[in-house]
């Protein structure tokens, strides 16, 4: 035996990395719509009102929080490969369509059709990762998929601007991502199979080490059914289901309502506003790297249940101070330092969110992926129009700090569901799973 076949192959690190290039296409065709919106070329060729504008925006979301559990059940269904390769290119084709819109049914059909297409690429990438991806490392390689996304998410204003001023037309955004979607598929279809045994380049080094601490998995019998009564009725499951739409509450500030609030009773500038929200993100793109290591570090320190659930707990009321504290600063770059580590502490828990779908999901990660994600995107759907509740029910003076202390109150009610998350049990089962 050559010493090559002694040392593992690296094809883990190129799943992880055609994941974490869909993720980011995800969230770059996702973003991407906003920009094309504001854009002088858009606004010569189609008129929308600011209520037409918003349905575009709410549109996504809604099917995509709505389209988590069928995908996730597809996914285990048909196969994670194909399914995900054939969403790639649906959510593409969508975007490429906005480009070819004319006027809002148009526009309306291709942003439903995106977000009903992306639903499937969490659940089933946390699903992935449970294989792909070694026991100690679940949290790390989540992190880095997350991460993914969330710079498709800051980098789509600078990419998509500079796309629309290079060719002189919005519609060039649209038709680029498509293109591009086209070879992400590509990748994706060429790296990808359903487990480390089925690759052909995968050697035994490294699919033994893959396997390292799991109880091997008895062939699947017949169809895949989704679990509903094993999903009903898990208590640990609605406690995360209930942690992720109160956290997505708090965290869809910085989305929904923090432009408007830098402009509205901040008085920023344009200019200022963008620095400000730019700079907000990018301080939290680092929360996802030390969260995937902490969650790694104290599953291996403590065991299974406190090495998820510390920074999920532990986050939540950081998160909760922080808002309190926004209430408090006057300096803009103080406030966007205040913010930033709001979403850094609120980002740090994702990896443990992504690693406890693989510890609990047993055969079933990415429909469990999917039904907790789906709540989680409700409380994102919901927050502005209970943003809005809030404002003109509870706001006398314009200053806002009612939102502030709402968020607050839905990071700390978060941090309180965690103690009732338990990672140690797979769902719908009563043996110890995750090994």
């Amino acid at each position: 035996m050559s010493s090559s076949d002694l040392r593992p192959t690296s094809i883990r690190h190129w799943v992880l990395t055609a994941t974490t290039l869909s993720a980011f296409l995800m969230y770059l065709d996702r973003a991407c719509l906003a920009w094309m919106l504001d854009s002088a070329s858009f606004q010569a060729d189609i008129v929308l009102t600011k209520d037409e504008a918003n349905l575009l925006k709410s549109a996504f979301f809604w099917a995509y929080a709505l389209a988590q559990v069928p995908a996730g059940w597809l996914a285990e269904r048909f196969g994670k490969r194909i399914l995900m390769t054939v969403l790639i290119l649906l959510w593409s084709g969508f975007t490429a369509l906005t480009g070819f819109s004319n006027g809002l049914a148009m526009l309306l059909v291709a942003r439903i059709g995106c977000g009903l297409a992306e639903a499937g690429a969490y659940p089933i990438s946390g699903s992935l990762l449970s294989r792909w991806a070694h026991l100690n490392w679940r949290g790390f390689c989540s992190s880095i998929v997350s991460l993914g996304g969330r710079l498709g998410f800051v980098l789509a204003p600078l990419i998509t601007v500079k796309v629309i001023l290079l060719s002189g037309s919005w519609r060039w955004a649209g038709w680029s991502y498509g293109i591009l979607g086209l070879l992400v598929a590509w990748l994706f279809w060429r790296t990808f199979r359903e487990t480390p045994r089925e690759h052909p380049d995968c050697n035994e080094a490294e699919r033994a080490y893959l396997e390292e601490g799991r109880t091997p998995e008895p062939p699947q019998q017949g169809s895949a059914r989704f679990p509903w009564r094993a999903i009903l009725t898990d208590g640990s499951l609605w406690m995360m289901c209930f942690y992720q739409m109160l956290t997505n509450f708090g965290w869809a500030f910085v989305i929904n309502s923090m432009s408007t609030y830098l402009r509205d009773v901040r008085h920023l500038s344009e200019e200022m506003n963008g620095y400000i929200s730019t700079l907000t993100l990018l301080i939290g793109l680092f929360g996802l790297l030390l969260g995937g290591f902490a969650t790694d570090h104290l599953t291996k320190r403590f065991g299974l249940r406190l090495g998820r659930l510390l920074p999920l707990s532990a986050t939540r009321f950081v998160s909760a101070a922080l808002c309190v504290a926004c209430v408090y600063v006057q300096s803009p770059w103080l406030l966007a330092v205040c913010l930033g580590l709001m979403v850094f502490s609120t980002d740090a828990a994702l990896p443990a969110v992504w690693a406890w779908a693989q510890d609990v999901g047993g055969r079933n990660v990415a429909p469990i992926f999917g039904w907790a994600n789906m709540w989680g995107n409700f409380g994102a759907a919901l927050q502005a129009t209970l943003a809005g509740w809030v404002l003109t029910t509870f706001d006398r003076n314009g200053d806002q700090n009612e939102l502030f202390l709402a968020c607050a109150i839905a990071f700390a009610l978060a941090g309180l569901l965690s103690f009732g998350i338990n990672a140690t049990r797979v769902v719908g089962a009563t043996m110890d799973p995750a090994k």
